[in-house]
């Protein structure tokens, strides 16, 4: 059996789907089903069976769950809210929770793969998997960076495979429930689609309107990472998860006017709140996952965004 926690979510879901396409049916998705517009990410999905995350935690805490049974557990589980302050709900989420399930993992020799977060590298602008370059800018990415650092810890201690990705920003399908923390190209198809111009920040911070860079990844490519890896059980460590190229939220919005063909874009000032908890430049160093062996490219918004853009127009997303 596989378990994917937060399996009903954004990532979680698009890799029980793509688990499926490989034959893999045995699935116990956790997840919490109080946003219930959640349940559609799994329609088209087939799973063993399905568990709200408070019972899951129970079970594990017990030692009354599956002994035995388990092939791996992706933990995909957590608050990803950047905006977030309430500093103990996040790390109760994110930390505490995600330790549960590791040290759970740990005796029983199950392999854990679990998802970070490019966040932990706040400000800086050499994004290689080394404390000396972690320094979040806000208590998700300290909530991630804990996580990553505990893991390490206890590396020595793993006779069964323990990988965190280090995702920097994903897009793709079954991203609607997220509201405000959903892609920046679904935002930017709903503004066009009303007849908006497409919004953008101004300059800030020595970037021109709209040059702010991301790393921008679909979740397709992300989600095999996560096979590859499944695939290759020797391979522990955390790793970045990108495309290793930036582009700009302009590059992103000419991808989804291209799409449409039609649209413009707007500059709107630079929001106060995010002044200081904001990273306006991420790009991966692949260099830990390509040694790893993972070789496969990755697509670029020009690729990426007008298949998202097409999968939301065939599924009829607003």
């Amino acid at each position: 059996m596989i378990i994917v926690t937060g399996g009903a979510g954004f990532i979680g879901s698009n890799l029980v789907k793509a688990l499926n396409a490989q034959g893999k049916t045995d699935i116990l998705v956790v997840d919490n089903l109080k946003n219930g517009i959640k349940f559609k990410n799994l329609v088209d999905c087939s799973i063993w069976d399905f568990m709200d995350k408070k019972k899951f935690l129970e079970n594990i805490q017990n030692n009354t769950i599956f002994e035995g049974d388990v092939e791996i557990i992706f933990h995909l589980g957590a608050c990803s809210s950047t905006t977030e302050w309430d500093g103990s709900y996040m790390m109760e989420n994110n930390y505490t929770y995600s330790r549960i399930v590791f040290n759970y993992c740990l005796p029983r020799h199950i392999p854990f793969i679990y998802a970070s977060s490019a966040s932990v590298y706040g400000s800086g602008t050499v994004f290689q998997e080394k404390t000396v370059n972690e320094a979040p800018l806000n208590v998700y990415g300290y909530s991630k960076l804990l996580f990553d650092q505990y893991v390490r810890h206890h590396f020595s201690h793993a006779r069964a495979q323990v990988v965190g990705l280090r995702y920097f920003n994903v897009y793709g399908p079954r991203e609607s429930h997220k509201g405000t923390m959903a892609s920046v190209a679904s935002h930017f198809r709903r503004q066009l689609l009303v007849g908006e111009s497409i919004r953008l920040f101004e300059g800030f911070a020595d970037y021109g309107n709209g040059e702010q860079l991301r790393d921008f990844i679909h979740v397709d490519d992300a989600c095999a990472v996560k096979l590859w890896f499944l695939a290759n059980p020797k391979q522990s460590g955390i790793f970045n998860v990108g495309t290793g190229h930036a582009q700009t939220f302009n590059d992103v919005a000419r991808a989804v006017i291209g799409h449409y063909g039609r649209g413009d874009i707007t500059y709107i000032p630079f929001p106060k709140h995010l002044q200081g908890s904001y990273q306006s430049y991420t790009q991966a160093d692949l260099s830990n996952l390509r040694a790893a062996g993972y070789s496969a490219p990755f697509r670029n918004v020009e690729e990426g965004v007008p298949a998202y853009m097409e999968w939301l127009d065939q599924h009829g997303v607003d």
